[in-house]
C-alpha cells in the first residue's frame, strides 16, 4: 500500500493538482487578507475565489513541471537531451512527456473523458424537457446544465480530442521525429485538465444561466461565482488552442520531409492546417470577450454597460467574430478524416484531390466573412445584413466540392464496410443536414423567425454530429490499430454505429420540428397545449441512445486493450506515411537513419516520391 502511493504520488499529474488545491486556498487567503487590510467585508465570493484559482492554476503549472525547461535555460542550466531514455507503462501519461503521441493521447483521453460528462448533462436537460411539470431539476439548474453542456462539449471536448489528432498524426503523416516545439506543446496540454475541472465544477459554484454564449448583461449581472470560474476555464483552454495552432503551422509548414510538397499532403493535414490557421488568427477575441465579462463583474469596468458609455453589441461581434469560425475548427478535421479514410475502403484514389485540398482553407477563409449572420435579430444595422446573407451562403460552396468529391470515390468503388465506413457514412448524412438546414438560417427573412428556436439547436447538434462526432468515432476505429497495435471488436462497432446513427437522427429532427413550431430555445418549460412534448421525449430518447453508443466504445476500447486481436502494421492496407511504421509507432518515429519510405500512388500522383526523415534532426 505505501509503494503503492508512492507511485500516485510521485505522478506530475497528481503532484500538480495538489499544489492547485495548496494554491488555491494560498490565494483566496490571500485575497482575504488584503481585503481585510483595507477595511472591506473579508469575504465576496466573486474577488476571492477567483484570486484563489488564479494562484491555484499558476502553482499548478509549477509543481506539475511544465515550465521546468524554460526556468532551466533561463538561469542557464544546461538542458537534458531530448533522446534520454523514455519511460514506460502507464504512469508515462500522467507526467510531463514532450513526445507528441504521448501528449496526443493525453489531449484525446482527456477529451473523451469529459465526453460522458457532457453528454449526461445533456441527458438531464432532456428528461427535464420531456415534462417540465415533474420538476425533477429546477428552471435554474435546468439554464445552468443546458449552458454547461455547450461549454463542456465546445471546448472541453472537441477542441481536446481535435488537438489530440493533430498532435499525434501530423508529425506521422509529413515524415517528421515531433513537433516543432515540443516543451510548448507539453505546456498548452496541461493547461486543458485546468480548463476542463473549471467547467465542470462551475456547477458545484452556483452554475450560470446565459447560455454557452456568455452574453452581457446577463453574465455580468450574474451573481454565483460559477461565471467567473466558467469564463477562467474557456481563456485556458482558448490560449491552449492558440499555442496549439502556432505549434501545428509551423511543424507543418517548416518540418514536412524532402520531397513532401503540399499536393502530396494528406486531405487531413490540409484540414489541420486550415484549422490551426483559423484557432491562431480568431480564438483572441473569444478570450479578449471573456476577459472583458470577467473585468466588468470584478472592477465594475463598464464595457458593456450602455448606462455608462458601453455596447451591449460589441461583445457579440467579438464573441461570433471568433465563434462562426470556431465552428469551422469544430468540423474541418472531421472533414479531412473523411477525406483520407473513405479512400481507403472503397480502394480509389480521392476523386478531386486538389480540389478537396484547397476546399479546407477555402471554407476557412470564407467562414470569417459570415459571423454576423448570428445577429441578424440582434439590431444591427440594416444595411449590413444583405452582404453577410450572401457570404454566409457562398460559404457552401467549397464545402460542396467535398461533398461532390467523397460521392464520386465511393461510385464503382470496390466498397467494404467495415465500422470507419460506416461512421463516415453516418458522418456525411448528418452533415448534410446540417448544411441543409443551416442555408435557412443565411437568409434574413428566414432566420428572423428561427432565430433562437429549436431549429438552430437542432441545425448545430447535426453539424457536431457529423463533423465531429461521428467522424471521431470513425478515427478510433481507423487509427485505433496504430496506436495500440491491436484491432477494436468489429462486431461491436457496428452495433455502436447502428445504435449511435438511430439515436443521433432521433435527437436532431424533432429539434428541427420544434423550431418549426416555434420553441424557442434555452425556456425550461413549456404549454402542453403547444404539443411539443412527443417531439421532446424524442430528442431524449435519441440522447440515451447516443450515451449507449459511447459505453459501448468505451468496453470495446477496453477489451481489445487487453484481448484484443494484433492489428500488424498495415491492417486496412492504407498508403498513408503514418501507416508505413510499426505499430504502435516506436519513440522517434521514423528515427535518426532518415529511412526512405514511399509516398505511394494514393492522390492519383504519376509516380511514387521518396520521403526521408523530416527538417527537426
Amino acid at each position: 500500500m505505501v509503494r503503492w502511493l508512492k507511485t500516485v504520488l510521485a505522478l506530475d499529474a497528481i503532484r500538480g493538482a495538489l499544489g492547485g488545491l495548496a494554491g488555491t486556498g494560498v490565494g483566496i487567503g490571500i485575497a482575504i487578507l488584503i481585503r481585510v487590510a483595507k477595511g472591506m467585508p473579508a469575504y465576496d465570493a466573486g474577488p476571492v475565489l477567483t484570486t484563489g484559482i488564479l494562484v491555484g492554476v499558476l502553482t499548478y503549472l509549477i509543481v506539475v513541471g511544465v515550465f521546468n525547461h524554460w526556468a532551466g535555460w533561463a538561469i542557464g542550466r544546461r538542458a537534458k537531451e531530448e533522446d534520454r531514455v523514455p519511460k514506460h507503462g502507464w504512469r508515462r501519461y500522467f507526467d510531463v512527456d514532450t513526445n507528441h503521441k504521448i501528449i496526443g493521447v493525453q489531449y484525446f483521453v482527456t477529451g473523451l473523458t469529459l465526453l460522458p460528462f457532457a453528454v449526461v448533462l445533456q441527458l438531464i436537460g432532456r428528461v427535464h424537457m420531456s415534462d417540465p411539470n415533474l420538476h425533477l431539476i429546477s428552471n435554474t439548474l435546468y439554464e445552468s446544465v443546458i449552458s454547461d453542456h455547450g461549454i463542456v462539449m465546445l471546448f472541453m471536448v472537441v477542441l481536446p480530442v481535435f488537438s489530440g489528432l493533430m498532435n499525434y498524426f501530423v508529425p506521422l503523416q509529413i515524415g517528421a521525429r515531433d513537433m516543432a516545439f515540443p516543451h510548448l506543446n507539453a505546456f498548452t496540454f496541461w493547461l486543458v485538465p485546468a480548463g476542463g475541472l473549471l467547467a465542470a465544477f462551475s456547477l458545484a459554484a452556483g452554475g450560470f444561466d446565459t447560455g454557452w454564449t456568455v452574453y452581457p448583461p446577463l453574465s455580468v449581472t450574474f451573481e454565483p461565482p460559477g461565471m467567473n470560474l466558467i469564463l477562467l476555464g474557456v481563456y485556458l483552454s482558448g490560449l491552449s488552442s492558440i499555442l496549439t495552432g502556432v505549434n501545428v503551422l509551423t511543424t507543418v509548414i517548416k518540418m514536412r520531409a524532402p520531397g513532401m510538397g503540399y499536393y502530396r499532403l494528406p486531405i487531413f493535414i490540409w484540414s489541420t492546417l486550415a484549422t490551426a490557421g483559423l484557432a491562431f488568427i480568431f480564438t483572441q477575441f473569444v478570450g479578449m470577450a471573456f476577459i472583458m465579462v470577467l473585468f466588468e463583474r470584478l472592477f465594475g469596468l463598464a464595457y458593456f454597460n450602455p448606462t455608462q458609455g458601453g455596447q451591449p453589441l460589441l461583445y457579440q461581434y467579438l464573441f461570433w467574430f471568433y465563434s462562426h469560425p470556431a465552428v469551422y475548427i469544430f468540423v474541418l478535421i472531421g472533414l479531412g478524416m473523411i477525406s483520407d479514410i473513405i479512400p481507403v475502403f472503397v480502394r480509389k484514389p480521392l476523386f478531386g484531390y486538389k480540389g478537396v485540398a484547397i476546399a479546407s482553407p477555402g471554407i476557412a477563409i470564407g467562414g470569417t466573412v459570415v459571423f454576423a449572420h448570428h445577429m441578424f435579430a440582434a439590431g444591427m444595422p440594416g444595411w449590413m445584413r444583405v452582404p453577410f446573407m450572401i457570404t454566409t451562403l457562398l460559404v457552401a460552396v467549397p464545402t460542396g466540392v467535398k461533398f461532390f468529391a467523397w460521392a464520386a470515390t465511393v461510385w464503382m468503388g470496390k466498397i467494404r464496410l467495415a465500422s470507419p465506413l460506416l461512421f463516415v457514412f453516418s458522418s456525411i448524412l448528418l452533415f448534410l443536414v446540417g448544411g441543409l438546414t443551416g442555408i435557412p438560417l443565411g437568409i434574413v427573412p428566414v432566420d428572423l423567425y428561427l432565430h433562437d428556436t429549436y431549429w438552430v439547436v437542432g441545425h448545430f447538434h447535426a453539424m457536431l454530429f457529423g463533423g465531429f462526432l461521428m467522424p471521431v468515432m470513425a478515427a478510433i476505429y481507423y487509427w485505433f490499430p496504430k496506436v495500440s497495435g491491436r484491432m477494436l471488436g468489429e462486431r461491436l462497432g457496428k452495433v455502436q454505429w447502428l445504435i449511435m446513427t438511430f439515436g443521433t437522427f432521433l435527437l436532431v429532427i424533432p429539434m428541427l420540428g420544434l423550431g418549426i413550431e416555434g420553441m424557442r430555445r434555452r425556456i425550461a418549460g413549456y404549454t402542453y397545449t403547444l404539443g411539443f412534448q412527443e417531439l421532446h421525449i424524442a430528442t431524449a430518447i435519441g440522447g440515451f441512445l447516443v450515451f449507449t453508443g459511447i459505453v459501448i466504445l468505451a468496453y470495446n476500447i477496453i477489451a481489445s486493450l487487453k484481448n484484443g486481436k494484433i492489428a500488424g502494421d498495415n491492417p486496412w492496407g492504407s498508403k498513408t506515411v503514418e501507416w508505413q511504421l510499426p505499430s504502435p509507432p516506436p519513440e522517434h518515429n521514423f528515427g535518426d537513419a532518415s529511412p526512405k519510405l514511399p509516398v505511394p500512388d494514393f492522390h492519383g500522383a504519376a509516380s511514387p516520391v521518396p520521403v526521408s526523415q523530416g527538417a527537426m534532426q
